[in-house]
This record gives structure tokens, C-alpha cells and sequence, in this order.
């Protein structure tokens, strides 16, 4: 194994440069692995069933048709995780706000891959001309994502408690927001 690589935990660890860009039609494979580990083994996705990579093809292309960005990031020739923008809600009142989604192959903990995601979305949807972003986190006690919100920048808005049940257990809905460029101290740009 070279200098670069190595095992930790049974997990391949690479110390080379990731790479991020936007998701592409061959991804989904690996994409709807790692979102099943997601919706299978935590809370993190309220989803029960794991969509199959057709399924989150047929998402993504709504996210693209939205203008909006979803990007993956590479790290030892496989897809590390990926983020995207999405539509916060479909009334014209929202245009100008956006949900985020981050997820990280189970195989590359702790890399800071999460936050390289994030960042790029957020900077990507502020060079939109997006004023505000959502994130919609599974679970009060999902603290890795919870605390990659809150050092971008994230504050907490509220908790919803026992808005899904999966797991055997009721799970809570924490609401966090930021600002994207001007916010609400400009109107928007008109579309």
C-alpha cells in the first residue's frame, strides 16, 4: 500500500487531495450506496427504503433543471460523498431559499470531506443569487452534522421533537439556517 494510503479500522485511508466536482450520470451507482447505508443503518434520511440509482437519477435531474448545484467528491478513485442544493419549498415566496443535503461514504469518516461539500454548495449557491439556505438534520443527537452546520456558519432555528419514527424510536427534526449573500437586507434578484 502506498504512502498515501493506508489501513485504519479496516477502512482504506487516503491522504491525497480529494477532488470535488458536479455529479454525473455513472455516479448514482456509488451515490445510492452510500445514501442506503444512510436510510438503513441511522437517521440521518427519514426514508425506510433505500431509492435505487434510477430513483436518485430522476432527483438529480430535478436539482439540475433547477439550476442548482450536486456535486460529488473523489477520494481514492471512489465517490468519498456528495451534497446538492435543492428547491426549500415549491411556492414562488421560497425561490430564494434552498435546502441543503451532505452525505459522506461510511468509508471516509472524518476526512473533512462533509465540509469541502458544503462549502462549495454554499459559495455555489451564494454565486446564484440565493439568500438563504436550510438544513432539515435527522436526529438532536446527529452531532457530526450538526456541528459542520454550525462551523459554516449554520445557526439552530428550532427542533421539531418526534417527527419521525424509524428504528424503533421517535427522532427529532433540527431546523438550521444561514445567510447567502445580501440576505434579507436587499430584495432579490428578479426572475
Amino acid at each position: 500500500m502506498s504512502a498515501s494510503k493506508r489501513k485504519e479500522n479496516g477502512k482504506i485511508m487516503n491522504h491525497s487531495l480529494p477532488t470535488l466536482r458536479d455529479a454525473i450520470d455513472t455516479d448514482f451507482a456509488e451515490i445510492a450506496e452510500i445514501y442506503a447505508h444512510y436510510v438503513l443503518n441511522g437517521v440521518a434520511s427519514f426514508e425506510i427504503t433505500p431509492p435505487d440509482a434510477n430513483e436518485l437519477k430522476i432527483r438529480w435531474q430535478s436539482i439540475r433543471d433547477n439550476g442548482l448545484p450536486y456535486l460529488v467528491i473523489e477520494q481514492a478513485g471512489k465517490i468519498g460523498g456528495y451534497a446538492y442544493a435543492s428547491q426549500f419549498r415549491p411556492r414562488p415566496a421560497y425561490d430564494n431559499t434552498v435546502e441543503d443535503s451532505v452525505y459522506v461514504s461510511p468509508n471516509f469518516p472524518g476526512q473533512g470531506l462533509g465540509q469541502i461539500l458544503l462549502t462549495d454548495i454554499i459559495e455555489k449557491c451564494t454565486s446564484l443569487g440565493l439568500r438563504q439556505m436550510v438544513a432539515i438534520i435527522g436526529d438532536t443527537k446527529n452531532q457530526p452534522s450538526i456541528n459542520l452546520h454550525n462551523k459554516l456558519g449554520f445557526q439552530e432555528i428550532g427542533v421539531m421533537p418526534s417527527t419521525g419514527y424509524k428504528l424503533d424510536q421517535w427522532i427529532d427534526t433540527v431546523i438550521m439556517q444561514r445567510t447567502l449573500g445580501d440576505g434579507d437586507t436587499t430584495p432579490p434578484m428578479l426572475k
